[in-house]
């Protein structure tokens, strides 16, 4: 609903001149950016189904911001310290006012009553379960960059932490604080050969793919991640020549050409299973229809989900042999092999 806040805040006189340069942070596809011309508008994001989205309508995109801008919109994500390093992120690169929207599931009250007592808040609109405020820049705290005053400056995020095991993560990334218990009981139920060319699609900040990649026999790691700051955290805690990397949506993704390794071997994942505040089992799903096309025709999936997610259906539907072989009161491992030839191209 940004679309409609953004509207009736420049009715209410947000200040944004004519033609200004705007960075737009963290923006999901359902984001309406209809009140600003796509041309106005630079896309940051590290989510790479949101920055396709995005590219298609023919709007820039990076994962980072580039020089200054005339105005900064931050969408608000659910993580409250990535929500405020967003804010901080865009305040330093913005020498116009800092618009900041959100729902009020995601946190969007928290953050303007914060804003409020640094001042600044210039206007204010609620709508449709959320809220829009602005603030304008200090003229006599700006930088040399043109940038507004460092009000939030203390939200700045960490390059990384250094969580249990010495593995690096990053606020906002899943399972930032510490070792996924799911993930965890995947490794430990994997066998000792799982075939030499493996996909860990969502790998996340890479646990799963250091655990493969302690066996000898494996040859080659695909990393699959959307997350471009997991991404990176995982090319930090997987360093093995054997690791490949790629920023993708792995509900879409497809091992490169290779005459040696025309499939994968083994596929293992810890699928996502939440689109915001909502559990929608229909992305697990999409990563086990992938796995099954992506797999050698003797393939295996090794996976992990929440005790109460409906996977058997589709796993059965996808593969010939799918039985669970590990799990507790709240996590279930299951294994399926040999993909059925309808699920594979």
């Amino acid at each position: 609903m940004a679309g409609s806040r953004l509207e009736a805040a420049l009715a209410a006189g947000l200040p944004v001149a004519e033609g200004a340069r705007i960075a737009v942070f963290a923006p999901r596809s359902d984001t309406d950016l209809s009140a600003f011309a796509a041309d106005q508008c630079h896309i940051i994001t590290g989510f790479r189904p949101d920055r396709d989205h995005f590219a298609a309508q023919g709007y820039a995109c990076n994962t980072a911001p580039e020089g200054c801008y005339g105005a900064g919109l931050v969408i608000v994500p659910r993580a409250k310290a990535l929500a405020r390093g967003l804010v901080a992120l865009a305040e330093s690169v913005t020498d116009g006012p800092l618009i900041i929207d959100g729902a009020k599931t995601d946190g969007i009250e928290p953050i303007l009553k914060e804003a409020r007592k640094r001042g600044g808040v210039a206007g204010q609109i609620s709508k449709a379960h959320g809220k829009l405020f602005w603030l304008l820049p200090d003229a006599d705290a700006q930088g040399d960059a043109g940038a507004q005053s460092a009000r939030f400056a203390d939200w700045a995020l960490p390059e990384s932490q250094i969580i249990e095991g010495g593995y690096h993560t990053a606020p906002g990334v899943f399972s930032a604080d510490a070792i996924d218990p799911a993930s965890k009981l995947l490794a430990a139920a994997l066998p000792d050969k799982l075939g030499a060319h493996i996909a860990d699609l969502g790998a996340g900040w890479g646990y799963l793919s250091a655990q493969v990649l302690s066996r000898d026999s494996v040859k080659t790691v695909h990393l699959v991640e959307a997350d471009h700051a997991a991404l990176d955290c995982a090319q930090r805690n997987v360093a093995d020549a054997r690791a490949q990397f790629h920023w993708a949506d792995a509900t879409h993704w497809t091992p490169p050409k290779d005459a040696s390794a025309p499939r994968i071997d083994t596929v293992v994942m810890n699928p996502p299973f939440h689109s915001g505040r909502r559990a929608e089992p229909e992305l697990g799903r999409a990563f086990i229809a992938q796995a099954a096309r992506i797999l050698a025709q003797s393939g295996h999936l090794w996976m992990v989900a929440n005790r109460h997610l409906p996977y058997e259906e589709a796993l059965a539907a996808g593969f010939a042999h799918v039985e669970e072989v590990a799990g507790d009161n709240r996590f279930k491992v299951l294994h399926a092999q040999r993909p059925k030839a309808r699920s594979r191209p």
